[in-house]
């Protein structure tokens, strides 16, 4: 069969697309080619996320770029592709496969399509339902494994990083951090009540560490570990994390003082970071695997944050960092961390 350009490109090749954006360029590009009065298309796929409903990326004809945008659970029904098109021209917009807002691909014309043109743009959308399915597939695992995984260690085990005891050894700052006092408070408080507590615990803190670069590897009751990998100097990674311990304390200090307004105590914390190698990869049973980080220098800032309440300081950090950073920090001296060989030089900030 003699199929157009753009109808062979879909049938033979879409389906090797790396993602969507350079699918709907690529797309885009064949329909002008072919002679298509495009001034821009979107792509929108809805993905397994807790927060993303749907995806979209938006590709303009002129540059050739795209860009994304997200639509939310429990927002406004989801019309960023539609909207944005309009606002470049006449708008084309087709359903592709039978869920009515699963994959929709749209176009905008720099005129008015005419019947012929609206005809092969609907049947580009019935080409391109296959290999859009399989995209669509590739896409909301890898939305789903990012959830659940972060999403660095969601990357590595997407590029096949499925054996047990299989990883590599990364420098990085850890950041090992939890709530004060849980175990009361827990017994105090509803489970509902609780679970929303923990929630709003998380969301300053792990939002602070993925505003900075940061990487939550793992959720533990009420703490969390999370990594910022060296990808540049060992400065730059010590100073992100010190950032977000910054931003997290003003985060909780803010969520404190909403709770006393409810009448509610506050959330106490501690946190400590460590500069050190670890390795980072699969542990577990045969069957069961965890994606995470070992080795002392995890041991190691496990233990100093356990020194924040003896000490009285929210924030704990080892010499390791402060050795890394410009940012004024008060030393509080030696000290025997249980389990780990030589004494850790410890540092605290100003007001921790």
């Amino acid at each position: 069969m003699d199929l157009p350009g753009p109808l062979a490109w879909l049938v033979d090749e879409a389906g090797a697309s790396p993602g969507p954006d350079r699918f709907l360029a690529d797309l885009g590009g064949r329909l002008v080619a072919d002679g298509l009065p495009l001034a821009g298309g979107a792509l929108t796929l809805a993905v397994p996320h807790p927060i993303v409903a749907h995806r979209t990326w938006l590709w303009r004809a002129e540059t050739g770029t795209v860009i994304e945008a997200l639509g939310f659970a429990g927002g406004a029904a989801n019309h960023a592709g539609r909207d944005w098109l309009a606002g470049l021209g006449p708008v084309e917009e087709n359903t592709v496969g039978p869920a009515a807002d699963r994959l929709i691909l749209g176009w905008a014309g720099s005129r008015a399509f005419g019947p012929a043109e609206t005809g092969r743009l609907r049947q580009a959308a019935r080409f391109a339902a296959a290999p859009l399915a399989a995209l669509a597939e590739r896409t909301a695992l890898e939305t789903l494994l990012e959830a659940y995984l972060g999403r660095r260690s969601a990357a590595r085990v997407q590029a096949g990083a499925l054996g047990r005891g299989t990883g590599e050894t990364i420098r990085a700052v850890l950041l090992c951090t939890d709530l004060r006092n849980f175990t009361a408070l827990s017994e105090a408080t509803e489970p509902q009540a609780m679970i929303a507590t923990l929630d709003a615990w998380f969301d300053r803190v792990a939002g602070a560490i993925h505003v900075f670069g940061g990487e939550v590897l793992k959720f533990m009751g009420d703490g969390l570990l999370a990594i910022f990998p060296v990808a540049g100097t060992p400065a730059e990674a010590c100073g992100a994390a010190l950032r977000a311990v910054v931003a997290a304390r003003a985060g909780m200090a803010h969520l404190d003082a909403a709770r006393e307004a409810q009448g509610l105590p506050p959330l106490p914390f501690g946190v400590a970071l460590h500069l050190g190698e670890i390795l980072w990869g699969n542990i577990g049973a045969a069957d069961r695997l965890d994606f995470t980080a070992i080795g002392p220098a995890v041991n190691l800032v496990s233990r100093l944050e356990g020194l924040c309440r003896p000490l009285g300081r929210s924030v704990l950090i080892s010499g390791a960092v402060a050795a890394e950073t410009t940012m004024p920090l008060v030393p509080l001296g030696e000290h025997v961390l249980r389990g780990i060989a030589t004494p850790c030089a410890v540092f605290t900030l100003p007001d921790a």
